[in-house]
């Protein structure tokens, strides 16, 4: 596969639109550098790229575009030196995008983001039309959001947001601070997408907390891994069971990889889906690691023990394993 130029010589894995995003960034692009770069400088090229993500998005404009390098490892090393910081995109700031240089999608592939403590999320997003691309969010010591749709309908808004091919680990709490990716308390947030994500060892991958000001809608959910070292790491995979729930929610070509279901210690859902109070939405052509047909099947349904999914949530070519066989067949609803 070949590869994207960047400004300035920089190389990396194809990102879609990239060259585009830079033609219509009036000139605005900054650069990360957590090893060499300093927030005494401009951002405005790796030379001068600043040494935060936050420095980088306080000098940016509407419609920036801010490269973040990955830190260099030492020889021998067993994990990603991360930025330690949480950030947010003001509402002041439609637009941004948020790239790491990747070489691939994969914890140690990416810029990884790692605050380590706090209730504070990763990347809280306040403006609408922005995008998260190519970035590791591990949230191991946290019990916040990774990233935080921050919308209350009028002083921040943040509909139509993208997050593509970033990787998200390790969050241990889904109740009252968030998932992986988590709307807010106030719900709205419409028109998001979440595309080619990896959910590895997530308490939650996608979750809502609330709907005070409005229920979240049209988000479509794509491409997207979820998996675990063990199945008591998680407690749901997406969930969407609150206030007055979502309405036109696309779950589609995603993969639900922990072998039966989701069961955390102390969880409350224990499924990889929780769609009770979703509306006028689909999940289609996903693959699920459980028993879908014959001896041990889970069910999905109102009352389902593999997902909770609501009539009002249309199922199609979704699949798991046929006990009896040991081969694949579709899961019904039951």
């Amino acid at each position: 596969m070949g590869l994207t130029h960047f400004p300035h010589g920089i190389q990396a894995a194809p990102v879609v639109g990239a060259g585009l995003l830079d033609i219509f960034s009036g000139g605005n692009i900054l650069f990360v550098d957590g090893d060499t770069g300093n927030d005494g400088n401009t951002g405005s090229s790796p030379d001068s790229a600043t040494a935060t993500i936050g420095r980088a998005i306080a000098l940016a404009s509407a419609g920036a575009v801010i490269y973040v390098k990955a830190r260099k490892v030492s020889a021998g090393g067993t994990d990603p030196v991360s930025y330690a910081e949480t950030v947010t995109i003001p509402a002041t700031k439609p637009g941004l995008k948020l790239m790491g240089v990747p070489s691939g999608v994969a914890q140690g592939a990416q810029p990884q983001i790692k605050k380590g403590s706090g209730a504070v999320a990763h990347i809280t997003v306040q403006a609408p039309g922005c995008l998260i691309a190519n970035l590791t969010i591990n949230m191991a010591g946290s019990t916040a959001a990774g990233v935080l749709l921050d919308d209350d309908g009028s002083t921040k808004t943040a509909f139509g947001t993208v997050i593509q091919d970033c990787v998200f680990k390790g969050n241990a709490n889904k109740s009252t601070l968030g998932g992986a990716v988590a709307w807010a308390a106030t719900g709205g947030a419409w028109q998001v997408q979440i595309k080619g994500c990896h959910f590895v060892d997530c308490c939650t991958g996608i979750n809502a907390l609330g709907t005070s000001q409005a229920a979240p809608k049209d988000i479509v959910i794509e491409d997207c891994l979820f998996y675990a070292f063990a199945n008591t790491d998680v407690d749901a995979d997406i969930d969407f069971n609150i206030g007055s729930g979502a309405t036109s929610v696309v779950i589609r070509n995603c993969v639900f990889g922990t072998v039966d279901v989701p069961a955390k210690a102390g969880g409350a859902t224990a499924r990889y889906l929780d769609l009770t109070k979703v509306t006028n939405s689909a999940l289609v052509d996903c693959s699920f690691a459980c028993i879908g047909q014959g001896t041990d099947a889970k069910t999905f349904g109102a009352a389902g023990t593999g997902a909770l999914i609501p009539a009002t949530v249309r199922m199609s070519g979704n699949y798991g394993e046929v006990g009896a066989t040991a081969t694949s067949g579709e899961i019904p609803r039951t």
